[in-house]
């Protein structure tokens, strides 16, 4: 087992990985930019070293500057979170070729799996169900036009490196394609420095089921069980719960099996998502796979009673999976909801300030994964989440009330947050019927404004 890691990101999930590399006994070296000396992760770990100023991509984003901290310091190991570089192909080729181990899949399972066309094809020759759509990537308008035509409107332009979010664009008909295309292929090559795009058949109303799996470098794999994250806005995610109420145990087994048999046809180890759609007729259709740990694995972990980040730290090292398919037996309800700083009534702008006062839930089954401190100063080079409140039940009607009250003792002062509106939406009739199509309509409308 490592004696040192060195955690590659910033925020709650650095503070998570810190916290998981103490349980194990693990010393922690964090990075930090100019702009967050003084942020939780840099106080909690072991060492910390400065690798540049805030702008992300002279920092966090910086693969030379993250080795050199961890050589300089003797780490043996690099746990990437999510996002900066947790799915930089060269930068898990980098660690290799410093005898550094990264704690995530191989270089190979990243690029196959990040490149959303090859997904696509590595899937199809694997037997998954994909959703309709183009088998290469394209960067020419016209001919973009054309396999629009062919494939039948709606359909949905893709970034084939990206993810997020960014670079997508939903088309209900031809003569929207010419704008929104160039919008997506901009917005593309702005964020992954990449204009390759593809497109697929649209899903309207689609539920976004996400099934976890763990695998180890033996070949063993399992699946922890699904995450329904059909709520989101501009295709950020905002609650996600487990287990999904769409799904009946025989679909949830099939569901589960499928993206296991994804994951074997990526080469894949360590913790990762298969995200797939599932239509009104109850098809599904494999979607991505996110080759990482993710924002919301916190549901998982409290249904399923498995630490995902200390699980990846021991394959990373080497070690099988130290449980079967059948031992995987998830329990209750859980749900999460990200806090962020962003006011619901200016269409979810982006805020910053500074924390003047601060008080987290706590109780049986509460849990907030959070790098928030009173006199806390928000920067705007970074995500505006921040924190995660997760709680767990033995049935959902009792997790939303639980949430509710969890939201309830929340209080973050000094900066506009999504508190209230996250409040409110729990208590609607809307989230007591699962009736995410509504809200998600709604929430469009607010994005709107």
């Amino acid at each position: 087992m490592y004696q040192k890691i060195l955690i590659a990101n910033r925020g709650e999930i650095a503070v998570r990985i810190i916290r998981a590399c103490r349980e194990m006994g693990i010393a922690s070296v964090a990075v930090c930019s100019e702009e967050d000396r003084d942020a939780l992760h840099a106080h909690l770990a072991d060492e910390c070293i400065c690798i540049g100023p805030g702008k992300p991509s002279e920092s966090y984003l910086n693969a030379e500057q993250v080795l050199s901290a961890a050589v300089v310091t003797g780490a043996q190991a690099v746990h990437p979170g999510f996002g900066f570089l947790s799915e930089n192909t060269r930068f898990a080729q980098m660690c290799q070729e410093c005898g550094i181990d990264f704690i995530g899949p191989s270089p190979e399972s990243i690029e196959k799996m990040g490149d959303k066309a090859q997904a696509r094809r590595t899937m199809i020759q694997a037997g998954v169900p994909v959703i309709p759509g183009t088998s290469e990537t394209v960067t020419d308008e016209s001919r973009a036009k054309a396999l629009a035509d062919e494939i039948g409107y709606p359909v949905m332009i893709k970034a084939a490196a990206g993810g997020g979010g960014r670079g997508m664009r939903v088309v209900t008909e031809a003569g929207q394609f010419a704008d929104l295309f160039r919008l997506a292929k901009q917005e593309t090559a702005q964020a992954f420095g990449d204009d390759r795009m593809y497109i697929e058949k649209y899903l309207a109303s689609a539920r976004h089921i996400e099934v976890q799996v763990l695998a180890d470098r033996q070949g063993n794999t399992v699946y922890l069980g699904e995450r329904d994250c059909s709520i989101q806005r501009r295709h950020q995610k905002m609650i996600e719960e487990t287990p999904a109420c769409v799904l009946d145990d025989e679909m949830r087994r099939r569901m589960g099996e499928t993206a296991v048999l994804a994951a074997k046809a990526a080469g894949y180890y360590s913790a990762g998502t298969v995200e797939f759609l599932v239509d009104e007729n109850r098809n599904f259709y494999f979607m991505e796979m996110n080759t990482r740990i993710q924002v919301e694995h916190p549901v998982t972990e409290m249904a399923a009673g498995v630490d995902l980040i200390k699980e990846m730290i021991r394959v990373s090292a080497g070690e099988e999976l130290g449980f079967e398919q059948k031992d995987v037996v998830p329990r209750g309800h859980a749900i999460e909801c990200r806090i962020s700083a962003e006011d619901p009534e200016r269409g979810f702008l982006p805020c910053l300030g500074t924390v003047e006062s601060l008080n987290f839930p706590g109780g049986n089954g509460v849990r907030v994964d959070s790098c928030l401190y009173q006199g806390y100063k928000l920067s705007p080079f970074y995500d505006s989440m921040l924190a995660k409140v997760i709680v767990h039940a033995d049935t959902r009607q009792e997790a939303i009330r639980k949430m509710r009250s969890a939201l309830g003792e929340t209080v973050i002062e000094g900066i506009t947050t999504n508190l209230d509106f996250l409040y409110d939406l729990l208590g609607s009739r809307w989230f007591a019927e699962n009736d995410a199509a509504s809200i998600n309509q709604m929430l469009e409308e607010r994005c709107g404004k």
